[in-house]
């Protein structure tokens, strides 16, 4: 049976070529939300907040039954009962969203190496798979949003895509309606006023060429209260010189600039984007659209926080590789990992640094810091990304205060004091998407040929991404070994995180980082971390963990809810925590050794 899952428009689900009726909207939500996250588990409260925009009734579990009960009858097999949700299988072919962005990756590698009409056709082919916006006739205010909304983005910049294709195709004529029409709703779309001058001054029309900036400038002091961006200034000022270079192929707002002239460029510091990068659609997606959504009350500001070992620090990179576009006067990075302790006032002297200021230059105080920080990225598209943040105050001065910055903080801790601030919890992988990163690493042959071994490493590695990676460069730096010898290592008493290192990834590093920085905050709750690694029971409770540490339940209680928001124990309901299989074998370490000591990682090979 072949299916066919719409979301780019109002949902649409069709049978073997057959258009199924779907029901009620809450229905057509649990359809999306699944797909949205297809191959893999959803919980049932998930589900919930896909379905309610608001609190959801006291028979929400029977009315999500009765829901997936209705599209079990069509979809069959396809959609199967998980402990606690829900898990839809689907092909990447029966996913409009997935054949989008095979389109558009598609169409966008054709464009960056000049074959400018497979360009045109991969791009207007995605596009032509839409009907109106995400979700169209999804209620709002539910937990789609964010996905929804990050969908409509892309289209955007897709729409832009192909015009820039069009233009080095030498379309400009034909450019300049549909640019048009895209301004007309689309006004403060920078990147297409640039265009749309181009399409203009390419037709032979420099004066319409500079009213669009006119009318670009106008709608953006208006609207935004900021004058236009660098680019498109410079190119206005290329129109005024009729310069050269806007008659030839070059699309998009890559000017040369005047001899004597050099236009400063901001710095481009982010890291390269993971190649073997899978899952972690909504995730991306939640921060893009958290930096990208100006017009909200919240600042351009996200945090993603997750365990050691979760992969939030590739996320992070990631989406700040997507966002690149829309922040064109540079991208900072700034690395606290080797010094989780910095102070914000060096934090802040790292961003100036990387936005052009001198040592000598850099005020003394912190609080002069912050000031002279505000003022350089006030109205200027730069987006900041910090990572290995242990605390809140490092990067408060940094959270933007009006239009224009962007902020992407990597938490080792929730960070909860960062006021209006959004987050993006990452968490472990799911099986599906632990497979597809094995399977990348190590080759999909290889995971076929041991389904039950692979099946088993996988549940080993617990759903760490650091782990998995690992795994896999040891099997990958092995070809002769089997992936039951691997298997056999890890599942060996005591040995399993001397088996997770590779090179410098190890994962009992990882572990002891954020182990370091619970014992430098509060040492009760790092003998609480070291307990619960004896305890024989799989959870514990904060009154079992008061009588042990000979402590009030109350102090029990906020050591283990520190372990908590260093994401080293896991609540699993009031007043009980566990934690996950990796920390758990760290926990034991820690238990039969001394306190203060530390074991170096082994070779793995």
């Amino acid at each position: 049976m072949r299916i066919d899952v719409k979301l780019l428009g109002p949902v649409e689900l069709h049978n073997d070529g057959q258009a199924v009726a779907l029901g009620s909207a809450k229905r057509r939500a649990l359809l999306a939300g699944l797909a949205l996250d297809a191959n893999q588990p959803v919980p049932l409260h998930r589900l919930a907040e896909v379905a309610w925009a608001g609190p959801p009734p006291r028979s929400v579990i029977p009315n999500l039954r009765n829901h997936a009960a209705a599209l079990r009858r069509v979809l069959g097999h396809r959609i199967v009962s998980r402990p606690g949700g829900y898990q839809l299988t689907l092909s990447p072919d029966e996913l409009d969203v997935t054949a989008f962005r095979q389109l558009t990756t598609e169409g966008r590698t054709a464009l960056a190496t000049g074959r400018t009409d497979t360009a045109v056709r991969r791009l207007t082919a995605a596009l032509g798979l839409w009907r109106g916006p995400a979700g169209d006739d999804l209620p709002r205010g539910t937990a789609l949003d964010v996905a929804l909304c990050g969908l409509d983005e892309d289209r955007l910049h897709v729409v832009e895509d192909l015009a820039e294709a069009r233009l080095a195709g030498g379309e400009h004529h034909e450019l300049v309606g549909s640019l048009r029409r895209h301004l007309d709703r689309h006004p403060l779309r920078e990147r297409a006023w640039g265009q749309l001058m181009i399409a203009l001054y390419r037709s032979g029309d420099p004066a319409a060429a500079l009213n669009a900036y006119r009318d670009a400038r106008a709608v953006l002091v208006a609207r935004l209260g900021m004058e236009p961006g660098p680019e498109l200034v410079a190119l206005h000022r290329a129109v005024l010189d009729r310069a050269p270079e806007l008659t030839g192929p070059q699309t998009g707002l890559t000017l040369r600039e005047p001899a004597g002239e050099p236009r400063p460029t901001g710095p481009r510091e982010l890291p390269a984007d993971l190649v073997s990068f899978v899952g972690r659609t909504r995730e991306v997606a939640a921060v893009v659209a958290a930096v990208r959504d100006v017009a909200a009350p919240a600042p351009a500001a996200v945090v993603v926080c997750g365990a050691g070992g979760s992969g939030k620090s590739t996320l992070a990179v990631r989406a700040a590789h997507r966002l690149a576009d829309d922040f064109p006067d540079g991208q900072v990075w700034i690395d606290l990992a080797d010094s989780p302790t910095v102070p914000a006032g060096e934090v802040l002297a790292r961003a100036l640094r990387s936005l052009g200021l001198l040592d000598a230059e850099l005020p003394v105080r912190p609080d002069e810091r912050a000031g002279r920080y505000r003022s350089m990225v006030a109205c200027r598209r730069v987006l900041v990304v910090v990572d290995g943040v242990s605390s809140a105050a490092q990067v408060r001065p940094l959270v933007p205060a009006g239009p224009g910055p962007g902020l992407i903080v990597v938490g080792r801790r929730r960070l909860a004091g960062l006021d209006g601030v959004r987050r993006v919890p990452v968490g472990g992988l799911p099986d599906a998407d632990a497979r597809s990163l094995l399977g990348a690493l190590v080759g999909a042959g290889r995971l076929a040929a041991d389904p039950a071994g692979a099946a088993e490493l996988i549940r080993l590695c617990d759903g760490s991404p650091l782990a998995l990676r690992i795994a896999g460069a040891r099997l990958a730096a092995r070809l002769d070994w089997p992936i039951g010898m691997l298997v056999e290592q890890l599942t060996d008493p005591g040995s399993r995180l001397d088996s997770l290192v590779y090179g410098d990834l190890s994962v009992r590093d990882s572990l002891a980082t954020g182990y370091e920085l619970v014992r430098a905050s509060d040492e009760l709750a790092a003998r609480a971390f070291r307990l619960l690694g004896e305890l024989p029971g799989p959870t514990a409770g904060a009154e079992e963990t008061a009588v042990h540490l000979g402590v009030s339940r109350q102090r029990a209680w906020r050591a283990l809810e520190e372990l908590v928001d260093v994401h080293l124990a896991d609540p699993v309901g009031p007043g009980h925590y566990r934690l996950p299989e990796l920390a758990r074998e760290y926990a034991g370490e820690m238990a039969a050794r001394p306190v203060g000591r530390s074991r170096r990682s082994l070779s793995p090979c």
